[in-house]
């Protein structure tokens, strides 16, 4: 008798395991969606022509196209790069079917920017945006762990400082025409990046120089800007949610961006379990962590991560469109003034613009608290 009750108890709680399964993915089946697809598409530049590990990086590709408008001459990183305009355009094609497109602004556009060119800093001393963390951590790279264990410890300490009141305080509607400003400017670089007029610079070597076809990268930024815009997509976010309210929806999503680029990686052979001879990357690990925290810590105050504004930035939001050009000016100075790491490390500017950084961003977010009582 007892042998059957615990069978038919062992049976229960299977079954309980199953329907518990069965109702986790239902719940959460378009992120995980999303991300799978956004997790095959970046393995499948990289096979179609783009770097190795660097499928989709918004803050390298960015930066690329900060060196083909010249705005820093290092040679081996101009490129304007079809995927960003994709994000842009996508978002906005996308916002305005499902009437979500609305301009407005006006919440602190100058600390906006600050934040912005420092996670582009971060980003650019550890050779990557968090998208990218997770795609080369996908590849084998296991420099990308620091990088993860960083820019979490930014992220958790930005969310203290939500909890305690941070607030850039709020935005306001604007006439369409601003919010349609950054998708125009991304048409107009379309149009140089097809023209290649003699003031627009394209690299012969390097990782800007290795690019999927054209058509093909626009198509696919298109497409991960239809995504992202309808998933609300960012790891910064995710993380942050994760902590501050319990909510794992958009973890979810990287979380499946991992495993199938893990998979696509494997089945095309560029999977490397290693700390050395990655591509694009340095093995060092204190200043992988540091940049990523700083970059972390900036996004959450920002209230997303470089591929989260860039996406809201096509939604007509023009506090995420002065970020974005804080994210390109970031990038230049980053090559102008030698603070980009490089495969063999980062130097001393780098590292001191890394450290600036964390100061400044600590200041905005102690300087911006306001009482519970005044945001109620």
């Amino acid at each position: 008798m007892c042998v059957v009750k615990t069978s038919q108890n062992r049976l229960h709680v299977a079954k309980l395991i199953i329907d518990l399964k069965g109702e986790f993915i239902l719940k959460h089946k378009s992120i995980i969606i999303t991300g799978g697809i956004i997790g095959l598409l970046s393995v499948l530049l990289v096979k179609l022509g783009n770097p190795d590990n660097m499928g989709i990086c918004v803050a390298c590709f960015i930066r690329d196209i900060a060196g083909a408008l010249g705005l820093h001459r290092v040679g081996v990183v101009q490129y304007i790069r079809p995927e960003i305009i994709g994000f842009i355009i996508g978002a906005m094609i996308i916002s305005l079917i499902n009437k979500e497109f609305r301009a407005r602004g006006g919440s602190s556009p100058f600390i906006r920017f600050i934040l912005g060119f420092f996670v582009m800093i971060g980003a650019l001393v550890f050779l990557g945006c968090p998208l990218r963390l997770i795609l080369r951590l996908a590849s084998g790279d296991l420099n990308a762990i620091l990088g993860l264990v960083g820019f979490t410890a930014g992220i958790l300490i930005g969310t203290h400082f939500l909890r305690k009141g941070f607030t850039l305080g709020r935005n306001y509607s604007q006439s369409k025409a601003n919010g349609f400003i950054l998708p125009i400017i991304s048409i107009g670089l379309l149009m140089f990046l097809v023209a290649k007029p003699a003031f627009i610079f394209f690299s012969e070597t390097g990782p800007a120089a290795a690019h999927a076809p054209m058509l093909i990268a626009l198509g696919v930024g298109l497409v991960v800007g239809v995504l992202a815009q309808q998933s609300r997509m960012c790891l910064a976010g995710g993380i942050r949610d994760v902590f501050l309210i319990k909510d794992p929806h958009l973890l979810i999503g990287f979380t499946s961006i991992f495993v199938i680029a893990l998979v696509a990686n494997s089945f095309w052979g560029f999977f490397n379990f290693s700390f050395i001879d990655q591509p694009i990357a340095h093995t060092d690990a204190l200043w992988n962590f540091l940049g990523m925290s700083l970059t972390g810590f900036a996004s959450i105050l920002l209230g997303g991560c470089p591929l989260r504004q860039t996406i809201v930035a096509g939604e007509g939001d023009t506090d995420a469109a002065i970020t974005f050009m804080g994210l390109v000016t970031g990038a230049a100075f980053a090559h102008n003034f030698s603070l980009a790491a490089t495969p063999s490390g980062v130097g001393f500017n780098g590292k001191f613009a890394v450290i600036l950084g964390i100061i400044v961003v600590l200041g905005i977010a102690t300087t911006n608290i306001k009482s519970m009582k005044k945001l109620k």
